[in-house]
């Protein structure tokens, strides 16, 4: 391929306050339009801001999460524009000094690991919302979420492809609701991306013109407007023509992205100090005691994962692709440290297919992490068989039996048959029916060996330990 795609994020985080940034109205999602907007969000005359304390708390943790410097002081700043659904005419925002500068995230894209560093992470406020489709020939303005905190995290232009941007911005959004700054619900706002696309000839050091996407509020839909902007940007460009600079949307139905307006720059904002909003000092022994106050965090889960129970690289991403696997993982985990890996596969295999079925998150899920470990022991000890396990599963995931493991094994029947003298008699019944495959096997036809087998575990009913019937199949036919 000789064109090199280059991607940046910018990611919109609500933060899990109760009230707004500057001022105590609710931020609670759903009320009806323009009920939870005060005079300060209204920018009614007179009214002065007040900066949310539970708002810097949540970037400060995010900024120790990632390794990055605390700026303090810390300055608010106005940027300028006029748009119907931001009554002061100017959103309040931070610029020369953000609360978070630097850091970075480790990313997962298959098994291959890749840091992304980030440029800043600084607070503002929400704009309000406008409403075109239940109106006829004017718009709605709901001005509830004017006022409510964000934090916007942008990324250095280290991603190369759409699969490296969406493991980012999942990477992104496991650590903020891992660290419990947002509660990452996409479908309601709380977590936005931006994406900044261009393309270059390989080898080249400039960057090519880049195009913001603005508000992709999914996964896959992040990943189809890059691939869709991607591939117009390389067709435009192959064609003799020029990118310019805008700010585009995605068109879900179409699966295409449009030009919303020319792109603006930052002094096109004419960005100043807010006079209304004194510098941010933060005491560096609150910021330790945020940092103590943090949880184990994914990369450091990720490494121990690695380390202590063997798993894989690509295994323990997706074990900590949110707090509640990881946690789900380790309660089963703790008690069967020798077959780590097989909680791992139970949980990324049938559990996470069955809660992805049933629309639930493994909070949810009917099956403990006790179950499986019991489940996986019962397996190991010859108690049932795989094929029995996932009966087993089944009748967990449905509550039956109490969701007692050995219970439903009993009243179902799934014990293995590991008698030697039944198994031996059994064999010897199936040896004296098939001598042509007797016959086949010692003439050196080892498929015949796997038809024997396929007989006994008939004749058993599936209740034979395959691995002991092999093992005594092997030694009567010597």
């Amino acid at each position: 391929m000789q064109w090199e795609i280059v991607i940046g994020l910018e990611v919109h985080t609500q933060l899990s306050t109760q009230s707004k940034i500057f001022s105590g109205a609710s931020t609670a999602y759903g009320a009806p339009p323009n009920t939870q907007a005060s005079f300060v969000d209204l920018a009614l005359p007179g009214v002065l801001p007040v900066l949310n304390r539970g708002a810097v708390e949540r970037a400060v943790k995010f900024g120790l999460a990632v390794n990055a410097i605390i700026n303090s002081p810390s300055i608010f700043a106005r940027k300028n524009y006029f748009y119907p659904d931001l009554p002061k005419g100017y959103q309040i925002s931070q610029y020369e000094r953000p609360i978070v500068e630097g850091g970075s995230i480790a990313i997962q894209v298959g098994e291959t690991e890749k840091t992304i560093r980030l440029t800043r992470a600084h607070l503002e406020e929400d704009a309000g919302k406008s409403l075109h489709e239940d109106f006829h020939g004017m718009s709605g303005i709901d001005l509830n979420r004017a006022g409510t905190p964000l934090l916007e995290i942008v990324s250095e232009p280290d991603l190369r492809s759409s699969a490296e941007a969406v493991a980012y911005a999942k990477t992104l959004h496991a650590l903020v609701r891992w660290i419990g700054i947002c509660d990452g619900n996409m479908q309601e706002g709380s977590f936005r991306c931006d994406a900044n696309v261009s393309v270059r000839p390989r080898g080249q050091e400039k960057y090519g013109t880049r195009c913001e996407i603005k508000n992709l509020n999914s996964f896959r839909f992040l990943e189809k407007a890059i691939d869709f902007e991607v591939e117009r940007q390389i067709e435009i460009l192959e064609e003799g023509g020029s990118i310019r600079q805008e700010t585009r949307l995605f068109d879900a139905n179409k699966g295409e992205t449009r030009t919303m307006r020319t792109k603006e720059d930052a002094n096109d904002y004419r960005y100043f100090p807010d006079p209304d909003l004194l510098p941010v000092e933060i005491a560096p022994d609150w910021i330790e005691q945020l940092r103590a106050s943090l949880p184990e965090l994914p990369q450091a889960r990720r490494e121990r994962y690695v380390t202590e129970y063997g798993l894989s690289g690509y295994d323990a991403a997706v074990l900590t692709s949110s707090r509640e696997m990881a946690d789900y993982f380790e309660a089963a985990a703790r008690q069967l440290p020798e077959s780590a890996k097989l909680c791992a596969n139970w949980i990324m295999g049938d559990i996470s297919a069955r809660l992805n079925r049933d629309g639930l998150d493994i909070g949810e899920c009917p099956v403990g992490p006790a179950h499986v470990a019991q489940l996986i022991s019962r397996i190991q000890d010859g108690t049932i068989s795989g094929k029995a396990a996932k009966t087993v599963f089944e009748s967990l995931w449905q509550g039956e039996q109490g969701q007692d493991v050995d219970a439903i094994i009993e009243i179902k029947g799934l014990k293995q048959m590991s008698d030697n003298s039944a198994l031996e008699k059994l064999i010897d019944d199936v040896l004296a029916a098939n001598a042509q495959q007797v016959a086949d096997y010692r003439g050196g036809k080892e498929k015949a060996f796997n038809a024997l087998v396929g007989q006994v575990m008939k004749a058993a009913q599936g209740k034979a330990n395959p691995a002991q019937v092999n093992a005594m199949l092997k030694e009567k036919l010597g």
